[in-house]
């Protein structure tokens, strides 16, 4: 069984910085594909960015890409997302992702709002 458990929402002026992190409880965390994900109210779930088990290759949706970073510590067992110039249209739930061969674990979420 494998646990993720995502924290560092809150809310942030725009142009603001913030890192969500991602705890990842269960075993063979080195060969997960580690990914987050978000969802805006109305709006359908969205891929964002996504990093390889030994975190050597990444990538990110075009919306993201150039402002957010994903990065994973195989040690701690975590996972994170620094997302910098932040705009109000990135208010959403973030989620974190973990994908091994067919299977696919989700965290609960964890709320951002990006407003002045």
């Amino acid at each position: 069984q494998v646990r993720l458990v995502e924290s560092g929402g809150g809310l942030v002026q725009p142009g603001g910085s913030l890192t969500l992190s991602c705890a990842v409880f269960g075993s063979s965390f080195t060969s997960y594909v580690m990914k987050w994900f978000r969802q805006a109210p109305g709006k359908e779930r969205e891929f964002l960015a996504g990093i390889s088990d030994a975190g050597g290759a990444t990538n990110y949706a075009d919306s993201v890409k150039g402002r957010f970073t994903i990065s994973r510590d195989n040690a701690k067992k975590m996972v994170y997302l620094q997302m910098d110039r932040l705009k109000p249209e990135d208010t959403a739930v973030y989620y974190c992702n973990a994908e091994i061969s067919i299977y696919n674990y989700w965290g609960q979420g964890t709320h951002l709002t990006v407003s002045s």
